[in-house]
């Protein structure tokens, strides 16, 4: 178990750039698998979890070919359906949350999918309902081994229709949509995420031949093709980057420029962070974070009441960025409400933030509110262990805040989604250290 100490405390400067975006690579990289051409993908993050899906596919079958840092060529013109019967599939796929994805463009494809019961993060119940309840609306029958946790889906021809979804599931939207463009036929998903990670999924594959329009908002309609092609993709930089370096920014007073951010992308990120008092001027395609000097104070409701920040589907707050809006609150002049209602599990990281002195109270499972201390008394170093990647990325935030120096454990989380973290945080001053 790999650990992280930090020497708090440090103003940082300079210039930080985001990597890709994981969330917008775990659909991107399995939209491969539809087409026998090649289709070429840059500015892909180096993180675990996009390293392990591109391994998958490797195993597939899958022809993969390193361009240069970032860029990658796959060409899914031989893959081996047996791997994903094999004991190694069952382990590889268990041990990753995105690999649920590779059933629709499988099913589409080749007319049959599976996947072991996808682990990830523990930060509450993600069920897999809708993923599965979209197939079987095209025409797949499912078929579940309970001894093995071992899901399956097959079709000989998928057929389009119309579907509501019972919830707007970013990969769930992402996995039907996959499996929808080769059906006979139209489908029409009603109630689909419309994330811009899940807009460049549509717009990728209408570039490789698909027929889907509505792109953005929550009214798919896709009409079925027999094949599709190559094309080139690059990808947006990842929004959970961008708000980790803003609460970075003003946790420690610091002056920070966030290259290439694609402002237009952003929806409401921008927004609640002004909210949260903090200070950003756009510059071109770039955020510049000024120094918080004089510290920055959270708004009210104009009835005086206390603000209120919560998670919604877009073009609402996701919710990976409420643990660092949580942390950036504990210095914060005034008072805030953190309402996470998609996972019961997200906010169990406050004891640890409790423990360096924040003054927080968990009211429930999905709700905490957050006294500011306005710089007026600093966090405390301490020993902490990282239950997922966004607790991670929140209790480093904190610690490089803190007076003293702290121990994060278990830093692999964070490795999951954050791209040679370290190295890059000592680029702009930060004093840490991998053990």
């Amino acid at each position: 178990m790999g650990t992280f100490k930090i020497e708090g405390g440090h103003p940082l400067s300079g210039e930080i750039t985001p990597q890709g975006a994981k969330n917008e690579a775990l659909q991107i990289l399995c939209a491969v698998l539809l087409t026998a051409e090649e289709v070429t993908i840059n500015n892909i993050p180096d993180i675990v979890d996009v390293n392990k899906l591109i391994s998958i596919l490797e195993d597939l079958g899958v022809k993969v070919q390193r361009i240069n840092k970032g860029s990658y060529s796959f060409k899914a013109d031989e893959v081996n359906m047996d791997y994903l019967q094999s004991a190694q599939f069952k382990k590889d796929g268990r041990e990753l949350r995105g690999s649920i994805m590779l059933v629709g463009p499988l099913l589409a494809r080749f007319g049959k999918g599976y996947i072991p019961k996808p682990g990830g993060d523990k930060i509450g119940r993600r069920r897999l309902d809708t993923h599965f309840e979209g197939f079987i609306n095209l025409g797949a029958k499912f078929r579940y081994n309970k001894e093995e946790h071992f899901y399956g889906v097959e079709a000989k021809k998928l057929k389009g229709t119309y579907m509501l979804l019972d919830e707007a599931s970013v990969t769930g939207t992402a996995n039907i949509v996959m499996a929808a463009v080769m059906a006979e036929g139209t489908t029409t998903i009603y109630n689909a995420a419309c994330e811009p990670y899940l807009q460049q999924l549509c717009k990728m594959l209408n570039r490789m031949g698909a027929k889907i329009s509505g792109v953005g908002s929550n009214l798919l309609i896709i009409e079925g093709v027999t094949e599709l092609g190559g094309t080139e993709h690059t990808m947006l930089p990842d929004m959970i980057e961008i708000g980790s370096w803003i609460g970075l920014a003003a946790m420690t007073k610091s002056e920070l420029t966030i290259k290439n951010v694609s402002w237009d992308d952003l929806g409401q990120i921008p927004v609640v962070f002004q909210k949260m008092g903090i200070q950003l001027e756009r510059k071109g395609d770039d955020i510049l974070i000024p120094e918080h000097t004089d510290g920055y104070s959270i708004q009210k409701y104009i009835d005086g009441s206390i603000l209120t920040i919560a998670d919604a589907p877009w073009p609402g707050l996701t919710p990976d960025l409420l643990s660092i809006i949580l942390v950036m609150a504990t210095q914060s002049k005034g008072e805030v409400l953190i309402h996470q209602k998609m996972f019961e599990s997200r906010l169990f990281f406050v004891d640890k933030l409790i423990d360096m002195g924040a003054k927080i109270i968990l009211c429930d499972p999905h709700r905490a509110v957050v006294i500011g201390h306005d710089f007026k008394s600093t966090l405390k170093a301490t020993t902490m262990t990282s239950p997922d990647i966004r607790a991670g990325i929140s209790l480093l935030i904190a610690a490089l805040s803190a007076k003293g120096t702290s121990t994060i454990h278990n830093i692999e989380q964070i490795d999951r989604g954050y791209q040679d973290i370290d190295t890059r945080l000592r680029a702009i001053g930060a004093k840490i250290t991998r053990v």
